[in-house]
């Protein structure tokens, strides 16, 4: 099937579509929404910036579109991106890395029913321990773009996510139930290297935002380099 991948280049966008690769999808194009709103309810936000670099990692077009982020307003430039791909790319299918959010999954399938396309979401329900080992193991090079939750403190911006830190990050599980997915905004994440990408992504310049109580890692300047 030809599909298009909503993307934020955080773990679940890139492990949705490294799953729908593995089982033989064409994907034609990547769908990023940026939004102006740091709240957004359906769109990942930090660093989203570098979806164009590592759409150049993977040599796949983007469509990259802005959004005010206003709550069920942002959903019609969703919407706008997807009928673009499904005019220029012909797509059939959309594919996001939905976990446990009915909020974003529910308006997703909306959008691809209206569309008479179909939604696939490869990672519902999926143990968000079992999936970070799995691309740990695979070869994913994660770290931690933003956190926001009882726990997880400036230490752990830039940090990235080996066995050790994945340990380390359930064992937290008591103090922020669902920072074990991060799906609530409890943290972000950015992937770097993945075992699809023709290059890997290397950070030059960065810095560590912090308020005191959540924080930022903020990638001022990234370039891709040869694996």
């Amino acid at each position: 099937m030809n599909i298009a991948s909503l993307f934020s280049g955080g773990k679940d966008s890139v492990l949705a579509l490294y799953k729908v690769l593995e089982e033989g999808h064409e994907v034609k194009t990547l769908i990023t929404i940026s939004a102006e709103n740091p709240e957004s309810y359906m769109f990942h936000v930090p660093n989203i910036k570098l979806t164009p670099l590592q759409a150049e990692a993977m040599d796949m077009p983007i469509i990259f579109k802005t959004t005010k982020g206003v709550k069920e307003e942002e959903l019609k430039d969703l919407k706008k991106a997807v009928k673009e791909a499904i005019k220029k790319y012909h797509i059939q299918g959309v594919v996001s890395g939905a976990i446990f959010s009915n909020y974003q999954r529910s308006r997703i399938d909306n959008i691809c029913r209206e569309l008479n396309i179909k939604s696939i979401t490869p990672l519902w329900k999926r143990k968000p321990e079992e999936m970070l080992e799995e691309m740990i193991s695979s070869g994913f090079k994660i770290i931690m773009s933003a956190v926001a939750a009882g726990g997880l403190g400036p230490e752990w911006l830039g940090k990235e996510l080996n066995h050790a830190a994945i340990k380390q990050l359930f064992n937290l599980h008591n103090v922020c139930y669902i920072c074990t997915a991060g799906e609530g905004g409890e943290f972000e994440t950015l992937v770097l290297d993945a075992p699809f990408f023709k290059k890997r992504i290397e950070i030059i310049d960065a810095e560590k935002i912090w308020d005191g109580q959540s924080g930022v890692y903020d990638i001022r300047k990234a370039v891709l380099v040869d694996k």
